[in-house]
């Protein structure tokens, strides 16, 4: 499990192809706190670490993986948000984040407001696909307050911090990101659709 606080900022360094997979190597400042076999949030997908090795450690993502996220569309070069899971022991400074993505989204407008920035994102329409106003979102790994909502899109702020630690001061509109939408909000949905089925 993850909370939606990324930690610092990889590179992609490498990207090779195995049938319908493909490896991701990556370089970061965390390299030598991980193992083998550990899941880490890559942009907000929960990738395992298949080796570690100096600077860099190589993660795998299957074809269910790269159906559901923009990860085709990394290349070298390209900075991903990194997040480990959380230790039991830690603060839950985010909300609940389980490294799955639901589906992809589109940055359809940035605004920089004096200070802060407002960005605003599509999304598929579906009863899966559900915002609410100050309810939280995920972005890319980064765990986020909802804004403005409607069925098709949504909105958040970004304080400057955010803006420089994380991926979001390389959006551009246009951009494809990961979204995985509030468990709770999952699980009601869940409930309900079967309280309705058996009235």
């Amino acid at each position: 499990m993850f909370t939606g606080i990324i930690e610092t900022l990889g590179e992609i360094t490498a990207i090779s192809k195995e049938g319908k997979n493909i490896h991701f190597t990556v370089k970061s400042g965390i390299t030598d706190e991980l193992k083998v076999d550990q899941s880490i949030a890559h942009d907000g997908v929960c990738l395992t670490a298949v080796e570690v090795a100096d600077e860099h450690h190589v993660v795998t993502a299957i074809a269910e993986t790269l159906r559901k996220t923009n990860l085709e569309g990394w290349k070298e070069g390209t900075q991903v948000n990194l997040e480990r899971c959380m230790p039991m022991t830690g603060r839950f400074d985010g909300h609940i984040v389980q490294g799955h993505v639901d589906t992809t989204g589109e940055v359809t407008e940035i605004y920089e407001e004096d200070g802060s920035w407002r960005y605003f994102f599509k999304h598929p329409v579906g009863l899966d696909y559900v915002t609410v106003p100050k309810g939280s979102i995920t972005i890319n790994g980064v765990s986020l307050t909802v804004v403005d909502s409607s069925e098709k899109g949504f909105s958040v702020a970004i304080i400057p911090y955010t803006y420089e630690h994380t991926g979001f001061k390389n959006f551009k509109v246009g951009e494809r990101v990961n979204l995985e939408f509030d468990i709770i909000g999952k699980y009601v949905k869940e409930l309900l659709k079967r309280q309705n089925a058996q009235n």
